[in-house]
């Protein structure tokens, strides 16, 4: 089932999400839902908090952004690999030079601005058989993870822009918690009740 993706404005994605165990109930159906919905919305991340459920877990599917980034970028290497569930993530470690990239979010559609991540992260999580897993990640891999694992934390990519680019796009954001925006996948925007 695709589900409605939460709009910016929402308190939810503002909101330090809950660990879960592995009684969590119909998590398996929740899964393959979040994957039918970012499909569905072409994106290569989902955190639960964007479908308005504030617990621990996010997807990510990098196979469409290895394409789009092309493969002569080194820090596309391993995107086509990239698809996996992250149960209770925690992020062990992040080094190496920040580099700037020009994020998007689903909840936040038709906005994209650069954002500094570092370019090596090591994360701890379980994945959907509940088996605990360390790895280690580089590039537009370990992006798309910090994207995704600051949803976990309350935190949008917007967040990390200046006071001055947030000022900026303050209406066009206040816009999105409206409806106000052209989208082609189903949102709950927080502001306008009929959407």
């Amino acid at each position: 089932m695709i589900l409605p993706i939460v709009a910016y404005g929402n308190p939810i994605l503002k909101k330090e999400a809950q660990e879960i165990d592995e009684n969590y109930p119909k998590l398996k159906e929740l899964i393959k839902n979040m994957f039918k919905t970012m499909y569905n919305a072409k994106g290569v991340g989902l955190a639960a908090p964007q479908i308005g459920i504030s617990i621990r877990l996010f997807i990510v599917d990098g196979s469409p952004f290895a394409e789009d980034e092309g493969a002569n970028d080194p820090k596309a290497i391993g995107m086509e690999k990239l698809k996996k569930v992250f149960i209770n993530p925690i992020i062990e470690q992040e080094e190496g030079e920040e580099w700037a990239f020009a994020e998007g979010c689903l909840s936040i559609p038709n906005v994209r601005e650069d954002v500094y991540r570092k370019e090596h992260i090591c994360i701890s999580y379980y994945n959907e058989k509940w088996e605990f897993v360390e790895e280690n990640y580089d590039g537009y891999s370990a992006r798309i993870i910090q994207h995704e694992y600051d949803h976990l934390e309350g935190i949008l990519f917007t967040d990390h822009l200046s006071v001055l680019k947030r000022k900026m796009l303050q209406k066009k954001l206040s816009n999105i918690s409206k409806g106000v925006t052209d989208v082609n996948y189903k949102m709950n925007f927080p502001n306008n009740k009929k959407r």
